[in-house]
């Protein structure tokens, strides 16, 4: 990983920095989806590995790109002090679910100032589903 002012390279997770497709579903000589074949790509940071695909760049479980890092296995986050997501205590997915927080976007992490809002939301949320029945 090479840093250069406000951008950082970084190897491309999906295929490993290989350029190639990881499962080979055309052919054995196709190109990386993510990474176009260049083995890497440049983000613009403050950047950190993504909390739903754990950093493969993979979907749990499929054979397709994490929808939260597009495959790149980290994700851009805000600048300023970052907090463990308080729905899903900093792993990114949903116990519900299995989908990607709503509240973190799957990041695992929120700005210390939106953890007090999504504190308030989940309060919200769990005293509607209390109503008549």
């Amino acid at each position: 990983m090479k840093t250069s002012g406000s951008r950082r390279e970084v190897a491309c997770s999906f295929c490993a920095g290989t350029g190639r497709d990881p499962f080979d579903l055309l052919s054995d000589q196709s190109v990386c989806q993510v990474c176009h074949g260049r083995r890497k790509f440049s983000m613009i940071k403050p950047i950190m590995r993504c909390a739903f695909c754990r950093g493969s760049g993979i979907y749990p479980g499929q054979r397709i790109t994490c929808t939260v890092c597009n495959g790149k296995g980290m994700v851009r986050v805000p600048k300023g002090t970052l907090v463990k997501c308080p729905v899903c205590k900093g792993v990114g997915t949903a116990t519900d679910s299995g989908l990607p927080c709503l509240a973190c976007k799957g990041k695992g992490m929120v700005a210390a100032k939106q953890e007090k809002t999504v504190r308030v939301n989940e309060k919200i949320k769990r005293s509607a589903g209390k109503g008549k029945r």
